[in-house]
């Protein structure tokens, strides 16, 4: 009898990387939809926002529950422009997780999309490195929204990180500060079947994207293929 537990929990712990590796590739689908139904919204993130971006993170169905003060967590992805120079095409994604205290969440345990635009290198390069506090170590704001606004305020300038989030079929800006955002080595250790860094993913372009990230990927590369941040 023991002999046959043993057998039952050596093929459940030998099936569990193909699980994970499954769940991982739902969520970077996941992300590609998000991008695509909101730059697909009217009223959505400047197309001359989007062209500066050195990367986008999409966190879907983030989630917030009632702690104490509050909180969210949410995991997602992250993909950059390729390259030292943040010039070449969209990169394959690493995974990215999102958590933190009660920041502007007013919907109730609704579950709410967020996809960040990281403006300069120095942003993408703390993010990609280390765990970074929005608004303490990264400077984030809320992103302004519709095809033709201006994107030259005070708020948009200094920011590094720049928000947006969808509930309810409603898209806007919001602000992020006091959540923490943070690369998810073990998801990437699983989708990719070795431990390898989240800048070595979207940086050096050390490993190719998954089936997964096709429509992530192409819808970037065709909605934005050149950087124009003028750096």
């Amino acid at each position: 009898m023991k002999k046959i537990f043993s057998l039952l929990v050596a093929i459940v712990l030998a099936g569990l990387p193909a699980y994970a590796q499954k769940d991982e590739n739902k969520r970077i689908g996941n992300a590609g939809q998000v991008m695509v139904e909101i730059l697909n919204v009217p009223d959505d993130i400047p197309q001359n926002l989007l062209d500066k971006a050195e990367c986008v993170i999409v966190l879907p169905s983030v989630i917030k529950f009632a702690i104490g003060f509050g909180g969210s967590y949410g995991r997602g992805v992250m993909t950059c422009r390729s390259g030292k120079e943040f010039s070449g095409p969209w990169s394959a994604p690493c995974m990215m997780a999102l958590e933190g205290g009660s920041f502007g969440l007013q919907l109730g345990g609704q579950a709410t999309d967020f996809v960040l635009l990281v403006m300069d290198q120095r942003g993408a390069s703390s993010i990609l490195t280390s765990q970074v506090k929005l608004g303490g170590d990264v400077a984030a704001a809320a992103g302004p929204k519709g095809r033709d606004a201006a994107a030259s305020t005070d708020v948009t300038m200094r920011a590094e990180i720049l928000s947006y989030s969808r509930s309810r079929g409603l898209f806007a800006g919001i602000s992020l500060e006091g959540s923490t955002l943070r690369p998810d080595n073990d998801g990437n250790e699983r989708l990719y079947g070795k431990g390898i860094t989240a800048k070595d993913i979207v940086i050096n372009s050390a490993i190719r994207a998954p089936a997964s990230a096709k429509l992530l990927v192409s819808t970037l590369n065709r909605k934005s293929p050149r950087n124009r941040s003028g750096k």
